[in-house]
């Protein structure tokens, strides 16, 4: 459904670290820095991107906003989140479990990252 989704950080090295070690529990590659000094990891359902704001002033996260990763089971969302927590991630939301609304039975965990983006990894436990 996304092309791209892009968080922004005014430390797109200190955040490149912490999303290596986050999505290599859901099976991605590492990140990789372009000739601007933005941060991209590139899978065939779609881009994740860090970038320093471009207009100059500092990172701000949105209120209200998340990016959710798509993890194959509810073990690895619990990883997903462990690994976040260990690398500069801080508690957001509830503990990871059972969440169930409109989409059906949903295994989550959220973070936010260094910066404050909130983040969720997410199984649909009907699948």
């Amino acid at each position: 459904m996304f092309s791209h989704v892009m968080v922004g950080s005014d430390n797109v090295e200190l955040s490149k670290v912490f999303y290596d070690k986050l999505l290599d529990v859901l099976g991605y590659r590492e990140g990789i820095i372009d000739e601007k000094g933005r941060c991209f990891y590139i899978a065939k359902s779609g881009v994740f991107a860090i970038s320093k704001p471009i207009d100059g002033r500092s990172m701000t996260h949105a209120n209200g906003g998340t990016i959710g990763f798509i993890a194959d089971s509810p073990s690895k969302v619990d990883e997903w989140h462990a690994v976040g927590i260990a690398n500069g991630g801080s508690e957001c939301e509830e503990p990871p479990g059972i969440r169930e609304n409109v989409f059906g039975r949903l295994y989550v965990a959220y973070l936010r990252d260094p910066y404050g983006n909130k983040i969720c990894a997410l199984h649909r436990v009907n699948e």
